[in-house]
């Protein structure tokens, strides 16, 4: 029988509308993360900087709600990036690249009109659960 566990972790921002942080699936555990804005998790605030900045507030975000999960950036299968200016592209890859250094996962990029709360990048993530 296929169940449903939802993930909050107070290491990442809480979320700011109707969603959970992550929703792991069973048997399969599959972890779902919702996309992370670069907010700071103690503050809920959106962080200032330059896009580096943010993705990497981004990504340790999705970590801390892997790890509520029993997961890992290892165990990411798929991410999104959404990003408000595909000019910004390679600098995003380039701090990106850092949390996956070996085998990254499959991914696609999308160009958006805005994000929530003005930030510059938004991503999700889908993982396998336990270690």
């Amino acid at each position: 029988m296929t169940s449903k566990r939802v993930i909050s972790t107070d290491q990442a921002p809480k979320a700011i509308g109707p969603y959970s942080q992550a929703i792991a699936v069973s048997p399969t555990e599959l972890v779902f993360c919702s996309g992370q804005i670069p907010l700071d998790p103690k503050t809920g605030k959106l962080i200032e900087g330059e896009i580096e900045a943010q993705v990497e507030r981004v990504m340790d975000n999705l970590r801390a709600v892997l790890e509520a999960a029993g997961s890992g950036m290892d165990r990411v299968l798929r991410t999104t990036i959404y990003v408000t200016d595909l000019s910004l592209f390679a600098r995003v890859n380039r701090v990106y690249g850092k949390y996956f250094p070996e085998t990254p996962p499959a991914r696609a990029t999308v160009q958006v009109a805005a994000l929530p709360l003005g930030a510059l990048v938004e991503i999700d993530a889908v993982a396998i659960a336990g270690r």
